[in-house]
């Protein structure tokens, strides 16, 4: 009978356990948890904070027609027979003063281009592959243009504004790679302001439209001054340099008055030539930074808009990482827009 009694008392134990742990497992508002795998839920992320992206743009269809002046001026010093000789001396005819010697050369320009030409190998061995490097090196220029700049978020969830500030250039030439600030050259920073921003709980983060007109002419300037001209020739600073490390012009002063003296017995002396030929290069380089210089006659105006995926890596709560970044807009020249080719851009917290 014990035994029996026993036997029951155990068997009612044990269902009444079994019920409580029924009940806990289904759940009955005890604070643990609903079941739902909220832990596993999006999260909003903070944008709040100052991050540095990196945009690359390829605006080789949208270039100024100016450009394509600067381009052909060394286009100009391989396109004739003659070449190179024959854009020397036009350079040296165009620098000189009027006067006997200047009215000489001009009448018989062919005649002395054709004679400096058989002495090409001590005159000017590379200069043609060397105006032919840097044509090729403009287009790489505007083909992987960059932009370096600050995104400034402010504000809070439902409403941040932003500032987004130009602050330098990223050049890709060759696959050699050069970031240029603005500041290094006295230009001042270009900035949109109040620019919308949004970041949902899935990341996905949206830049509203914002506008950066750049002076494009300088930005050139200081991409052939402090990255074209160097690869060339670490040597040269500037254009002006650069020819005359590629001309020999003591080898062109003495090609001149020789070829001169050979029709009239007089050529003017080797010396004469030599400082007229200096004089024609810096003539040439100063010519090509004028047509640079002229582009900015218009700012070349960017009109962004932007979507990206923002990531928090660090598990605190904020956006940290801004990854496949995508510029759509357009891009204007003197009142011109066009729409913008292929635009990317990532950034990371500052």
């Amino acid at each position: 009978m014990k035994k029996n009694i026993s036997i029951a008392l155990a068997l009612a134990l044990g269902a009444s356990m079994a019920a409580g742990c029924a009940t806990s497992k289904n759940g009955d508002d005890d604070g643990s948890g609903d079941g739902t795998g909220s832990d596993d839920a999006p999260k909003s992320m903070d944008a709040t904070g100052k991050y540095q992206v990196s945009s690359t743009f390829d605006i080789q269809a949208n270039m100024p027609g100016t450009v394509g002046d600067v381009t052909r001026q060394f286009v100009a010093a391989t396109d004739d027979p003659t070449d190179p000789t024959k854009w020397i001396l036009d350079q040296i005819i165009a620098k000189m003063s009027s006067g006997a010697l200047k009215s000489t050369l001009t009448s018989i320009e062919p005649f002395v281009a054709g004679y400096l030409n058989d002495r090409l190998l001590q005159i000017a061995p590379d200069f043609v592959d060397t105006m032919l490097q840097i044509g090729n090196d403009f287009g790489q220029m505007a083909k992987g243009f960059g932009l370096n700049e600050t995104l400034d978020v402010a504000g809070s969830a439902n409403a941040y504004n932003g500032t987004v500030t130009a602050t330098g250039v990223h050049f890709k030439i060759d696959n050699v790679e050069n970031d240029i600030g603005f500041a290094e050259h006295m230009l001042p920073p270009v900035a949109a302001t109040n620019v919308k921003v949004g970041l949902d709980v899935t990341g996905k983060l949206d830049i509203g439209e914002h506008k950066l007109p750049l002076s494009y002419g300088k930005i050139l300037r200081i991409g052939l001054d402090e990255m074209i001209i160097p690869m060339i020739d670490s040597s040269a600073t500037d254009l002006a340099t650069l020819f005359q490390h590629k001309v020999n012009c003591v080898a062109v002063g003495q090609a001149i008055n020789d070829a001169i003296a050979s029709q009239f017995g007089y050529g003017g002396g080797a010396g004469t030539w030599q400082v007229a030929c200096v004089a024609g290069l810096q003539y040439a380089a100063q010519n090509i930074y004028n047509k640079i210089a002229a582009i900015d006659s218009s700012a070349l105006e960017f009109d962004l808009t932007g979507v990206a995926k923002g990531l928090d890596t660090n598990k605190d709560g904020k956006m940290d990482k801004i990854q496949t970044g995508a510029w759509s807009g357009t891009l204007g020249y003197a009142g011109t827009p066009a729409p913008l080719a292929s635009a990317t851009f990532i950034g990371a917290r500052m």
